[in-house]
């Protein structure tokens, strides 16, 4: 991992300690930061996470405006809006880090289970992006969860020419994590 990406990662994750023990440290949180931003923006990493109201990165990661560039999707599935939305951070933001974050109890991955095989009636796109990964009727929706964090990463670099191109030229790095609702503790999921 480069080391601007290493130290993005660093931060998040102090961060992450500070939200899991209850001592936030975050600035940048008044209207006051917010005007300050009014001309531009350089965050230190993307995450790609779901539309989930109870996954906030701002607050998991204990940071405010301007810290991080959020990309959110029911199910963080990758579809050409999130593709695009990364692909500004990583070329235009030259943000270092990209995090695919997902989560306990996500409702795509319910219903991808329950539903499965059978083929999906509604949420087509988001049912079907998950049935790729499904193979075992005995898979938890939690594990289904963690292990489309891989899937995801490896449709970042497939389906776009800027970030096959920007990764292999070392500007930025993606990671994986799983955010745990019963502590808050982020994990990073090792490939």
């Amino acid at each position: 991992m480069n080391e601007k990406a290493k130290q993005a990662l660093d931060i998040l994750l102090e961060g992450n300690k500070n939200f899991v023990s209850g001592k936030s440290t975050a600035q940048n949180r008044t209207v006051e930061n917010l005007k300050a931003l009014a001309n531009g923006q350089s965050p230190i990493a993307c995450i790609v996470t779901c539309s989930d109201s109870r996954v906030i990165p701002e607050l998991v990661f204990d940071k405010g405006f301007g810290d991080i560039f959020v990309v959110r999707c029911a199910g963080a599935v990758i579809g050409e809006n999130v593709l695009e939305s990364v692909e500004y951070a990583v070329d235009h933001l030259k943000v270092p880090l990209v995090m695919v974050l997902s989560h306990d109890d996500c409702g795509v991955m319910k219903a991808a289970r329950a539903l499965y095989p059978k083929e999906p009636d509604h949420l087509e796109l988001l049912i079907r992006s998950v049935y790729e990964i499904i193979d075992s009727e005995s898979e938890c929706y939690n594990d289904i969860a963690k292990n489309y964090t891989l899937t995801k990463k490896r449709k970042l670099l497939k389906r776009s020419k800027i970030l096959r191109q920007a990764h292999y030229e070392g500007k930025f790095e993606i990671v994986r994590a799983y955010l745990k609702f019963d502590t808050g503790e982020v994990v990073i999921v090792n490939d």
